[in-house]
């Protein structure tokens, strides 16, 4: 399995180096300092003579995520500083049974998964409307088109989880759910009441359930 899992970081790495989603690097290496105060597209550089291994080093990613939330899953982003300018990201997300990880979108990154554990129902919508829908099990690999709304559930009785890389630094992120019933200030009740064809105490209902719990 590990052999497996290292073949696959090695043709994410080999497509990516050849294209990449954020523009290209002009220096050999820029760590992210972030503490700076300036804002730039990114993060700016610290001082390379200053580097050390640490900067490029991380070791989150080797234990699962807490998933007692909501929707009973965690994602958890490789923070290594040394990323910055890079055009690459990881992340592991981790599924309790019948977790789900909520269609949402990454508008500046195609997204590839690698299941390290369980099995999980994973799809994406094309902007034709058509669903696209796998299940996918450890060992296996599943791609996410950049920009598309994308989601993986979990309809085990056990835990699962997935390593997920992106040809972006900031892939961001845009859950549709949160997006819409939580934003900050609120969506008018007429937008949402008009666009999914439901009452006010239906909207009302959601907004409290997607609220942050205190």
């Amino acid at each position: 399995m590990a052999a497996v899992f290292a073949l696959f970081l090695v043709a994410f790495a080999t497509v990516l180096g050849s294209s990449v989603a954020d523009p290209d690097m002009l220096e050999d290496i820029c760590v992210a300092d972030l503490t700076a105060t300036v804002k730039v597209n990114g993060f700016v550089c610290k001082d390379a003579a200053n580097a050390t291994a640490e900067d490029f080093f991380f070791t989150g990613l080797a234990k699962p995520g807490l998933t007692n939330n909501t929707f009973g899953s965690m994602a958890t982003l490789a923070n290594v500083p040394g990323l910055n300018t890079l055009g690459v990201s990881l992340a592991r997300i981790d599924f309790a049974p019948g977790g789900i990880n909520p269609p949402h979108t990454h508008p500046r990154a195609t997204e590839i998964v690698y299941v390290l554990e369980g099995e999980l129902d994973v799809g994406f919508i094309t902007t034709a409307n058509k669903l696209i829908r796998k299940t996918i099990k450890q060992g296996e690999v599943f791609v996410f088109p950049k920009g598309l709304v994308h989601f993986q559930n979990n309809n085990e009785k056990s835990p699962a989880s997935m390593i997920a890389a992106f040809n972006s630094q900031l892939q961001g992120r845009l859950d549709i759910a949160l997006t819409l019933f939580a934003a900050t200030p609120e969506v008018l009740d007429n937008v949402l009441t008009k666009t999914f064809q439901v009452g006010t105490k239906q909207v009302d209902k959601i907004k409290s359930n997607l609220a942050p719990k205190a």
